[in-house]
């Protein structure tokens, strides 16, 4: 007889996974997230009966766009980018609850509108006054539409709940550093309460990812050992091998430090290093999170040069095809010092942790893309085999694969046939692909999905974000007073910049062969 364990991130609320009737308004619903995710995430959802009998998602954006013209520009981007192909039957039936309502977001008889209409919507299709806001516009307009929906009446705070519950989700980039992070907080709260905002971060809908916390707390082997007596140290890989993808003006502002550490790779960080929590609800999970943050060392003033390096890429080939170098890109100053690359070695001053140096790098344009957690053990006190074997004993490494080809291994030594004593690493593999024999859904799919439940445990607190803030902040700060590198510091293609492989060397490792 199998056993099916449930996900604990899954766990929170052993409630129906169909939610309620509910509009959905996306902000920005012209852009490219809306286009490539957002849709093609909903239409998913529908094709799997996960959506409610009775919904609508209204656009709100700029453009004077019709409701057919915006049913067909998300067509496009449902047969480009979605997982499934557009059934004909089921995108009809679909497509008839798309609506678009054109408004500068400044503009507040643009929400009036927006109000009457959902308003209408709700008496029409029955959809319980239930509001699900997504802003997948630029950062530089969040306030503005917070204070307008506060303005007319739809935030959270300005509704009653028996008119049906008002939700929020946030896209990051949240916030640009701590003090902004901590303003961005306060706005949101004047108008919503934390239990209705809901800040995204797609990494966390990843399948691999969702598992971290089942393979350490459901399989007792692994749990005992998860600690500084047996683990030498952790690489968090998230490697890419895209440049900017024409989005320079907003990595200019941004870079790599920003963009992926304060985020993605904090977030796996959490879920790696994190104590069991009491109970497998959102908010003793995230608390468990909070207190991984507030345990890391900060890394400040003289440290930052030892312990941080940052690269920019340069020309060179991807692929076999030359690419720019990152100040060759579109709306890239020529003498950009933006990283696009940063390598980390970082300690968690706790009981579990102390000790363990955790190294983590993400960059663009790198040889390619992968995203990988690897944990590695130390080797045995005594190595019986050193005089009787050919070989380098390695040690195990557990590596979770984030992408792509999502799954687990584990590598152990085993003895080579034959009548010698020869011993060889090998890898016992999981792949999610062939091991269930399905194509998991999307990220996107399970997060809207929690968000219309009201399930939190996968999107980040108000003080998870700001206690990642104040450690990265703490390194911002730090470059302001450090003379930038020579950039470009790496090519195209390359693993990145020499000082990052020296981040490890030094301490006697190497960065993983991926």
């Amino acid at each position: 007889m199998t056993t099916v364990i449930e996900n604990p991130l899954r766990a929170s609320t052993h409630i129906e996974r169909t939610p309620q009737p509910c509009a959905i308004v996306v902000f920005g619903a012209t852009g490219d997230l809306t286009h490539r995710k957002l849709v093609p995430a909903l239409y998913n959802l529908a094709v799997d009966k996960l959506l409610p009998p009775n919904f609508a998602i209204i656009g709100f954006a700029r453009r004077p766009w019709s409701d057919d013209y915006f049913r067909e520009e998300m067509l496009k981007g449902v047969q480009e980018f979605s997982r499934r192909k557009p059934d004909p039957k089921i995108w009809e039936s679909f497509a008839q609850n798309l609506y678009y309502v054109q408004s500068e977001f400044d503009n507040v008889e643009g929400y009036q509108k927006l109000k009457d209409f959902l308003d209408k919507l709700d008496s029409e299709k029955g959809l319980g006054g239930n509001r699900l806001y997504y802003l997948s516009a630029s950062p530089s307009y969040y306030e503005t539409i917070v204070e307008r929906l506060g303005d007319v009446g739809l935030s959270g705070r300005s509704r009653r709940a028996e008119q049906g519950y008002t939700r929020i989700i946030i896209e990051k980039p949240f916030g640009h550093d701590l003090q902004s992070a901590r303003e961005l907080n306060d706005l949101l709260h004047q108008f919503f309460s934390e239990d209705q905002i809901f800040r995204i971060d797609h990494y966390l809908g990843k399948e691999t990812v969702q598992n971290i916390l089942v393979f350490r707390f459901a399989n007792s082997i692994f749990e005992p050992i998860w600690n500084r007596n047996y683990i030498d140290h952790v690489q968090i890989t998230a490697a890419e091998s895209i440049g900017i993808e024409g989005r320079g003006k907003y990595y200019e502002e941004s870079g790599a430090l920003r963009d992926m550490m304060q985020s993605h790779l904090l977030q796996l960080l959490n879920l790696v290093a994190m104590e069991p929590p009491v109970a497998f609800d959102a908010n003793s999970v995230r608390d468990e999170k909070v207190k991984v943050l507030r345990a890391i060392r900060p890394i400040r003033g003289n440290a930052v040069a030892d312990q941080v390096v940052r690269g920019q890429y340069g020309p060179g080939l991807i692929d076999g095809k030359e690419v720019p170098g990152y100040r060759q890109e579109p709306n890239v100053d020529p003498n950009s010092v933006t990283e696009t690359y940063v390598a980390i070695k970082l300690f968690i001053d706790n009981w579990r942790w102390q000790g363990v140096p955790i190294y983590m790098r993400t960059g663009k344009r790198l040889k390619k893309r992968v995203t990988e957690i690897a944990i590695q053990f130390k080797q045995p006190p005594l190595l019986l085999f050193g005089q009787q074997t050919d070989g380098i004993i390695e040690p195990n490494v557990l590596a979770l694969r984030i992408q792509p080809d999502e799954g687990i291994s584990l590598t152990v030594s085993v003895k080579t046939p034959g009548t010698r004593l020869n011993i060889r690493p090998v890898k016992m593999e999981f792949l999610y692909g062939t091991g269930f024999g399905i194509e998991p859904p999307e990220a996107y799919e399970r997060l809207l999905l929690d968000a219309m439940i009201g399930d939190s445990t996968l999107f980040t607190r108000h003080d998870e974000v700001e206690a990642s803030w104040a450690f990265i902040t703490d390194i911002l700060d730090a470059w302001k007073q450090l003379p930038p590198p020579q950039f470009p510091n790496y090519e195209s293609g390359s693993w990145g910049p020499r000082d990052a492989d020296r981040l490890l060397y030094r301490d006697g490792r190497e960065w993983r062969w991926l």
